[in-house]
This record gives C-alpha cells, sequence and structure tokens, in this order.
C-alpha cells in the first residue's frame, strides 16, 4: 500500500455539529475516523452520507452483513483508497470471523473461498466501478439466478456509496488508520 500524504491537508477541530458522530467514533474505534477531519468542512452533506451508509447497513438490510462487507472491501481496493480498504478489510475480517476472505479477496476469481452468489455479486461490483460501468447481460443473469430485484437494487445502492466514499477519499489521499492491522495485533 502507497504511504501518501494528503495534499489537502484535514481541519484540526470539527464543527460541534458532527459531535455524535466524533463520539461513535471515538467510542467504537478509540479516535475520530480520518476521512471525518475531511468531510467536516461539509457537516450538512457528511450527514447526508452518513445517513446514507448507515441506511445501507441496518440490521434489516436486504443484503447479508458479510456480503455488504466483501463488496465494500473489493471497490475499495480496485478505487485504491488506503482508508478504505483499512477500515472495511477490519468489517469483513469480523463479520468474517478470520481474516481468511480479506487475503483472497483481490484473487476472488480464482480463489475456493467465494460462494457463487459471492462471486455473482464481487462480478458485478467490479464491472459497476469501472468507469464507464459495463455491466453484460450475462452478469445480470448470473445476479438473477442468486438475487431478486430488491436486492439487486440495494446492491447497486451500497457498490455505488462505496464508490463515492472510496472516490473521495482517494482523491484527497486520506491516509489509512491501521484499523485492520490493529485487529490483527490484538488477534495474535
Amino acid at each position: 500500500m502507497k504511504n501518501r500524504q494528503p495534499w489537502v491537508q484535514p481541519l484540526s477541530q470539527l464543527p460541534l455539529s458532527l459531535k455524535p458522530i466524533t463520539a461513535m467514533q471515538r467510542k467504537h474505534y478509540g479516535e475520530v475516523l480520518n476521512p471525518t477531519r475531511w468531510w467536516g468542512r461539509m457537516p450538512r452533506l457528511f450527514w447526508l452520507v452518513a445517513l446514507f451508509v448507515g441506511y445501507l447497513e441496518r440490521k434489516k438490510a436486504r443484503l447479508a452483513p458479510t456480503l455488504r462487507a466483501l463488496l465494500m472491501t473489493r471497490v475499495s481496493q480496485q478505487c485504491d483508497c488506503a482508508f478504505c480498504i483499512d477500515a472495511n478489510s477490519l468489517r469483513l475480517a469480523q463479520r468474517c470471523g478470520a481474516m481468511d476472505k480479506v487475503l483472497a479477496l483481490e484473487a476472488w476469481r480464482t480463489s475456493a473461498l467465494f460462494t457463487p452468489a459471492e462471486r455473482a455479486a464481487l462480478d458485478y461490483a467490479e464491472a459497476m466501478t469501472a468507469t464507464p460501468p459495463r455491466i453484460s447481460e450475462a452478469q445480470k443473469q448470473e445476479l438473477h439466478c442468486h438475487f431478486n430485484d430488491a436486492q439487486i437494487t440495494e446492491m447497486t445502492a451500497l457498490v455505488a456509496f462505496q464508490n463515492l466514499s472510496a472516490r473521495f477519499n482517494a482523491a484527497l489521499e486520506i491516509p489509512s488508520q491501521g484499523l485492520c492491522s490493529m485487529r490483527e495485533k490484538t488477534d495474535a
């Protein structure tokens, strides 16, 4: 992973309107997450983004938590977003209970660790993340073998969100926080 320094500097002091978000981050991660220091320049927009991802990650989401984390991590890898790879890899490891899928994800096409449904979803996420998106009829048919229209719509929203997040963070060179490496150290 490249160790890049951000060219747009993070805020050292965040707006009070973000206090609920920063308090939650401190409680869950022990610190404020790096992207918050950039998004903090636009608190209203950041709240909308946070509500959007919160909805996609709700308990009664149409997609399983592991699949959501898998898709978010793969899109993060494709967009070369250091922070997103770190945070989403941690989420995936937590949801899988191990690092196996995290470590195999870049080579998912040749790994035996992924189910046919996961493969169809990953193929779709990669095609959607391409610029411009290139989803084939075969990919659409394969998705319909495993997911209904509501699930595909929610999957599309999740992949689109992760593209927004990863491209924002990658463009501003927002660094990783070592979240996943902290997980590996605590598990050792």
